[in-house]
């Protein structure tokens, strides 16, 4: 990697194209390629573009014709759909547990080696954004629609088959009980239960976010290379990633980003449509969910106008008060006491469960570690280009260090104590008081269930769809900044007009994907595009280190 005197290019905090210029020691890569050089600029039809022509094209005219043939071939596509997800969960599903375990293990290790007093943005950079409004970007745009919609499913889907125990069918378990399941121990069920949810929305999911936030966070404000994903393999591929090399890179980014927020919001829409139809009777069929897509699609639009400052990050932290109000209420007109000890007993118990829910190789509960864990990771993996960017674009000024600790520590112990307040308290309600309703709702419907055996359910059911549809809204707006960010060839400051268009494509993929084959369908793109991108990010894994390895270090 060949570097430059901070001093010749760090006189400045202007930056180019809307990325900041460091600030204070940099060791910035001496390259002659200019952020947006191969890009098309001017005006089509009157609306302003600035693009790279390359991947901006071939990502567009590839998406469109996926969600044309979708929505033409309904029912052609549905068994396809299906096809995908069970082969790529079934035979290589430990491509996905391995690479997760790899990128926690490599930010576990850097929190603690002298490279975490790096400063991203320089040594000398101040953060952009107080803690408060930076940790509730971190969580709204992280996983927010996937603890809506499992917080209280998971853990009672997962007791079930742990209570139930495994089952034996010509040689092969055919139950869905994480790892041995816990046969008619009632207190070891709900342990694994709780361990077993909490894996998905713990240390592993939020490594892999903080992996690509990293790694583009430190290529782009350390090294003056545009805010995009073909920047992190500088130190592999040298000026070829300016070429072919980086096109596909940062193709298969948006194709990911595009597939991995259609599932969130293909979720969220049938979550808020089971709401809807349970609160107010409004018909719970595809013209629901197309409708809400639709319309919260709109919004989304209004808050791109608005810009980052005033759209994301309002709304996010309207989500964040919201949440903080809906896990409150239940903590407090729940099993209080029960909640408050079982935090604990769910965190030692995930820690103790941890290494064998981890494990890639030679497991039994196929169905648990393909079907569940596979597919989350994959859509983690999915939504990583997409969050990571997001996370990059607001976390700079924080020391390495700094920003590990957040990332992995704080939004996992708030999932910890979301799923144990959430489905703990499902699950009293179902044991203690035997709501049986509650696990016999469909996955969407369960949260709703839950809380009307609470006081107040009308308002708590209102405010948990209105946490939805802003989670909706928050992750469109997120997702078409990043992927507008890709595709215009690391530019932070392309024309909005490129967003609309972002915001309106995952819309309609989410349209596609509900119509050609339902939850199945966002299930399988997810898987798909996630499975390549996570090799991409272990080859980044390297970048890191070496990039990290030639920066000077905060005192």
């Amino acid at each position: 990697m060949e570097t430059q005197d901070p001093k010749k290019s760090n006189d400045s905090s202007e930056g180019v194209d809307g990325v900041p210029a460091p600030e204070g020691p940099a060791n910035l890569i001496d390259t002659d390629y200019q952020i947006g050089q191969d890009n098309y600029s001017g005006r089509v039809g009157g609306i302003e573009i600035d693009l790279h022509g390359k991947v901006f094209a071939i990502s567009s005219i590839a998406i469109l014709f996926f969600v044309v043939i979708t929505l033409a071939l309904q029912n052609q596509v549905e068994p396809v759909f299906q096809g995908i997800f069970d082969y790529l969960t079934t035979n290589l599903s430990w491509v996905f547990l391995l690479g997760t375990n790899i990128f926690l293990l490599l930010c576990i290790v850097l929190i603690f080696t002298p490279l975490a007093k790096v400063r991203l943005g320089g040594a000398k950079a101040t953060p952009d954004f107080s803690y408060l409004g930076w940790f509730s970007m971190l969580f709204a745009a992280g996983m927010g629609i996937g603890l809506m919609f499992y917080g209280v499913s998971e853990p009672v889907t997962h007791y079930g088959t742990s209570i139930a125990g495994t089952t034996v069918e010509d040689g092969v378990r055919t139950d869905w009980a994480p790892l041995g399941g816990a046969e008619g121990n009632e207190e070891q069920a709900q342990r694994l239960a709780m361990s077993a949810s909490i894996l998905h929305y713990g240390l592993h999911p939020w490594a892999m976010y903080g992996i690509v936030a990293l790694a583009l966070a430190l290529f782009s404000f350390n090294k003056g290379l545009p805010l995009t994903v073909r920047s992190i393999f500088y130190p592999i591929l040298g000026e070829r990633v300016w070429g072919w090399p980086g096109h596909i890179v940062d193709i298969l980014a948006v194709f990911a980003t595009l597939f991995g927020l259609a599932t969130s919001l293909g979720l969220g829409a049938s979550q808020a449509a089971a709401g809807l139809s349970h609160l107010f009777g409004i018909p719970n069929g595809d013209p629901t969910k197309v409708f809400l897509v639709m319309g919260i699609t709109a919004v989304a639009l209004c808050s791109i106008l608005l810009g980052v400052d005033k759209g994301v990050r309002r709304l996010s932290e309207i989500n964040l008060v919201l949440a903080a109000l809906l896990l409150l209420f239940v903590i407090i007109v729940g099993p209080t006491l029960l909640i408050a000890t079982d935090f604990f007993k769910n965190l030692l118990a995930y820690f103790q469960y941890l290494p064998a829910l981890s494990n890639p190789f030679g497991r039994e509960d196929a169905n648990y570690s393909q079907g569940w864990t596979a597919f989350y990771y994959a859509w983690w993996i999915a939504w990583s280009p997409f969050v990571g960017m997001f996370i990059a674009r607001v976390s700079r000024g924080r020391t390495v260090r700094e920003f590990l600790i957040a990332v992995l520590l704080i939004p996992s112990a708030v999932s910890v104590l979301w799923m144990t307040a959430m489905g703990g308290t499902a699950l009293e309600l179902y044991l203690g008081q035997g709501v049986e309703s509650i696990k016999e709702s469909a996955l969407e419907l369960q949260l709703f269930m839950m809380l009307e055996q609470l006081p107040l359910a009308a308002i708590t059911s209102f405010i948990g769809i209105t946490l939805v549809l802003v989670f909706f809204i928050t992750s469109s707006d997120s997702g078409s900044l990043v992927i507008d960010t890709i595709t215009a060839g690391g530019k932070v400051d392309a024309p909005r007009s490129q967003r609309i268009f972002w915001a309106i494509i995952e819309g309609a993929i989410a349209i596609a994907l509900l119509l050609g084959g339902g939850l199945e369908a966002l299930q399988a793109m997810a898987v798909s595009f996630g499975l390549p991108f996570t090799v991409i990010l272990l080859a980044g894994c390297y970048s890191i280190v070496k990039g990290l390895m030639s920066e000077p270090r905060a005192q």
